[in-house]
């Protein structure tokens, strides 16, 4: 494998985005929106109403043409005051479509419970759409989530400061004892020894020069394009469900030897009718059952697996011997519980 740029790899401690969440109002919908059971929804449009000049008692609001709706959003870590952001909406209440209506300003905070951008705009569903009539309904999609691009705008900028700093810390996404100790090794060889110093398989801090204590900003940008060469963890993925078998290449196998056949039982049902014979004096026409098994045992297959092969080695193999996908699944996990598998087994 090939270096991989350190930005790949780690990520900077306390810069990450933050999720936003708002409580909000979709209008104008075509008779899908919430009915009068989402009492939230008809107190939040007397709400909104109320703060306009209308004053509308919540008991007499009958709209179908509402809907009750959560946003949420991801801001950046360095996203300044305008900066524009995608919102998903997703529908609270039992309106059955989104579709054609547009979000009313709607406050998105953060954990902190502080508003850091607003939300209004009109609803996509990407090509979703619900109708009804005649007792007879069609959807496409999810019409009850949507999302608006650009939809929100950024009105207050996450408290994050890199200058004056004099170390940095970087976490792996990945953590790892050997790639951390590579890290560090092709930090120092490229800034000078003693600059970087792992301290965990998940952390390594890197010293800003003294030199480039005023630009830490430049050091950064210098330190993450280092070029590192990752180790590949052995790992073995299995998607029972789909049939996928995902493995890195080098993952190798002890000796063993794998004998694998299918079994094949069909029951069929027949009937056969008995009748008597013209003119006979208390016969009845019966119908009488008939079932027969037949069992087909496909040829078993074997194969010697030697020492030091590797997994992809043994999947070509397979695969010549008319293996399917899903007998491949059940060999790799028995090979796993015969120790002669040395990978992790993760089955999704």
């Amino acid at each position: 494998m090939g270096a991989v740029p350190l930005r790949d790899l780690v990520q900077i401690h306390g810069v990450r985005e933050n999720q936003l969440v708002g409580y909000g109002i979709v209008v104008g919908l075509n008779g899908t929106g919430d009915g009068t059971q989402a009492k939230f929804t008809v107190q939040s449009i007397a709400n909104a109403l109320r703060r306009m000049g209308v004053v509308v008692p919540a008991a007499s609001i009958r709209v179908r043409n509402a809907a009750a709706v959560m946003v949420t959003a991801n801001l950046p870590a360095f996203a300044g005051p305008g900066t524009r952001l995608d919102v998903n909406v997703a529908s609270l209440g039992d309106a059955k479509s989104l579709t054609g209506g547009t979000l009313l300003m709607t406050p998105m905070r953060g954990p902190d419970g502080v508003v850091y951008a607003i939300a209004q705009g009109a609803i996509s569903l990407g090509g979703g759409f619900a109708a009804q009539g005649g007792g007879a309904s069609v959807a496409k999609n999810h019409p009850t989530t949507g999302t608006i691009p650009g939809g929100a705008l950024v009105e207050r900028a996450p408290e994050i400061s890199l200058a004056g700093r004099e170390s940095f810390r970087l976490e792996l996404r990945r953590p790892d004892f050997e790639n951390a100790f590579r890290i560090e090794r092709a930090l120092d060889a490229t800034f000078g020894p003693e600059l970087a110093s792992a301290l965990d398989p998940g952390t390594v801090e890197l010293k800003v020069p003294a030199a480039l204590r005023d630009r830490p900003m430049e050091f950064l940008a210098a330190a993450l394009d280092v070029g590192v060469e990752p180790t590949v963890p052995a790992r073995v993925v299995l998607n029972e469900r789909t049939g996928t078998v995902v493995m890195g290449g080098d993952v190798r196998l002890s000796a063993a030897t794998i004998s694998h056949g299918n079994l094949t039982v069909a029951i069929t049902r027949t009937a056969d009718v008995s009748q008597p014979l013209p003119f006979s004096e208390g016969g009845q026409t019966v119908v009488v059952p008939r079932g027969e098994v037949e069992t087909a045992e496909e040829p078993t297959s074997s194969l010697t697996i030697e020492n030091g092969t590797r997994v992809a080695d043994l999947v070509q193999a397979l695969g010549r011997l008319g293996v399917t996908t899903r007998d491949m699944i059940a060999i790799l996990e028995a090979l796993r519980a015969a120790g002669s598998l040395h990978a992790a087994l993760v089955v999704i």
